[in-house]
């Protein structure tokens, strides 16, 4: 299994609805960065996803896939599997 990183806000309704997508994938352990209130770490985000803002932002491994309805596109189009899996 790839390594899964979302970074959130605790406020976030999208952020929740990413996080049961991805446990009912199975990806029990994901590294979650809650960046609230650290404009550190929101800076560290938008650097990484090459300026997104909004959250979630997701990482399987170190590849960028987007929000939750990225990461949604994904699995409807068959593709998350495929991308959580290791190779």
């Amino acid at each position: 299994m790839q390594n899964v990183t979302i970074y959130t806000k605790n406020y976030c309704p999208y952020c929740v609805k990413a996080k049961s997508l991805l446990k009912r994938k199975g990806v029990s352990e994901f590294s979650e960065i809650d960046i609230t209130n650290d404009e550190k770490l929101q800076q560290e985000m938008i650097e990484k996803s090459g300026g997104r803002r909004s959250v979630p932002q997701i990482f399987i491994g170190e590849k960028s896939i987007g929000g939750c309805d990225d990461l949604y596109a994904l699995e409807n189009a068959g593709k998350l599997d495929a991308m959580l899996s290791t190779n």
